[in-house]
């Protein structure tokens, strides 16, 4: 009894999952793509990252500006300053202040400030190529783990159709015990392998949704399957290498610090500015000139500041923008020398992917080939269950192999197109 409700239980969640998945949103690589650039947590980081150097920028653009300040004050004053002046007295004042030369800093902040902006946008083609990469990359996982699902049944309908057989067989009492045991025993195993490759599929579409934005939604499902085609292989030139985003972080990153090494020179430089003000006071007798109650006066000041002794420490900044200027180099030759092993290893990669899946396909030939034919000696009697079963693992076997080596090879052409720069 209890097993009948079991069934009709597993019957009714069979039914509910055939339904969500019929009505499930279908989603293209592209379309993970484009909802990845739309939503994801890294690219919005990115992007506030190059909104904020261009409100940077904007304010240097504004140091060459007057400045405006207004102060208010009151006084109270106690004896015997109270007997000279008013004791209680309150005064405003209104100020501008103009920059005349400033040793080139407000143009050098304004050009360190617009480089800064390019870094950031350079930066975020960087994170679009490795958010492109890791959602292809999860979008073919899921191809990799539906189709392992997919053997994964289609394993378990073979091991069922020998269990069947040799029940048959073992209650007509042509064969032992042994041999029925033996298949469920690897019906069981599959049964569990099943299990892990649906929950695989779930991790992997939790990471996906996660990449585009739908965190823990896995209410969805993806249009491709294991593609038996491969494309040519491209080819690479090591002018491919200068169009990487990480070479142009780096370079970018090289001409902040050369702009900044100038901002340093500049502080040696002198400083010339002109401001004007006026001011107002109101208190008893405050106007010392008529003895009225109100003051209201102006003045007007230039002043020019002239560095002339540091002990040497603005040289010594300057050396060390040199220094870092230098590692920076270092840094970007170095990464040049990276990416071209990256370039070079990724093509070797795919070549391996193209040559694996060539072998794999061969060798699923062979399984089927293998399977029928111990299908029909184990059917005339020629030979046992064991031997179906072997036949039957290698076919298994066989099946994985060419997923896994048609996804390999989409996840290493992706990879390609990354280390090349070419993925868009």
């Amino acid at each position: 009894m209890q097993l009948k409700i079991y069934s009709r239980l597993l019957a009714i969640v069979a039914a509910i999952v055939m339904s969500w998945s019929a009505t499930a949103q279908v989603l293209t690589l592209d379309e993970c793509l484009k909802k990845a650039q739309e939503n994801n947590k890294k690219l919005k980081v990115a992007q506030y990252q190059v909104d904020a150097a261009k409100a940077a920028s904007d304010a240097a653009k504004l140091n060459n500006r007057p400045s405006i300040d207004g102060s208010v004050m009151g006084i109270y004053l106690g004896n015997p300053l109270g007997k000279l002046l008013p004791a209680v007295q309150g005064s405003a004042g209104i100020t501008i202040t103009q920059p005349l030369y400033a040793g080139g800093k407000i143009k050098l902040g304004k050009e360190a400030a617009e480089k800064v902006v390019e870094l950031y946008n350079d930066q975020k083609v960087l994170t679009e190529t490795e958010v492109h990469l890791a959602v292809e990359t999860a979008y073919w996982q899921i191809v990799r783990m539906k189709a392992q699902v997919v053997l994964a049944n289609k394993y378990i309908e073979l091991l069922k159709g020998l269990q069947k057989d040799l029940k048959n067989s073992y209650e007509a009492g042509l064969s032992y015990k042994n041999d029925l045991l033996r298949v469920e025993v690897n019906l069981n195993e599959s049964e569990l392998n099943k299990t892990k490759a649906n929950d695989g599929l779930l991790m992997s579409k939790l990471q996906l949704a996660q990449l585009i934005g739908a965190t823990g939604d896995a209410g969805f499902e993806i249009a491709d399957s294991v593609m038996a085609e491969v494309e040519n292989l491209p080819q690479h030139t090591l002018d491919s290498i200068a169009v990487r985003p990480e070479i142009a972080v780096l370079q970018k990153g090289i001409e902040v610090e050369h702009v900044q090494t100038k901002l340093i020179k500049a502080q040696m430089k002198p400083t010339l500015g002109a401001s004007l003000s006026a001011l107002g006071a109101g208190g008893k007798q405050v106007n010392f000139t008529n003895g009225k109650d109100l003051l209201f006066t102006n003045y007007g000041l230039i002043s020019l500041s002239v560095p002339l002794f540091d002990w040497g420490k603005n040289g010594k900044k300057v050396k060390e923008q040199s220094l870092k200027i230098k590692a920076q180099e270092t840094r970007l030759e170095e990464t040049k020398e990276l990416i071209a092993l990256e370039v070079q290893q990724a093509l070797l990669a795919l070549n391996q992917s193209v040559k694996n899946i060539r072998l794999s396909t061969l060798s699923l030939q062979q399984a089927e080939e293998n399977l029928r034919l111990a299908n029909d000696r184990f059917k005339a009697g020629t030979i046992v269950a064991k031997d179906v079963q072997e036949a039957q693992a290698i076919w298994q076997q066989a099946n994985t192999n060419i997923i896994n080596a048609k996804v390999e090879y989409k996840i290493n052409e992706a990879r390609y197109k990354k280390a090349t720069g070419r993925l868009s």
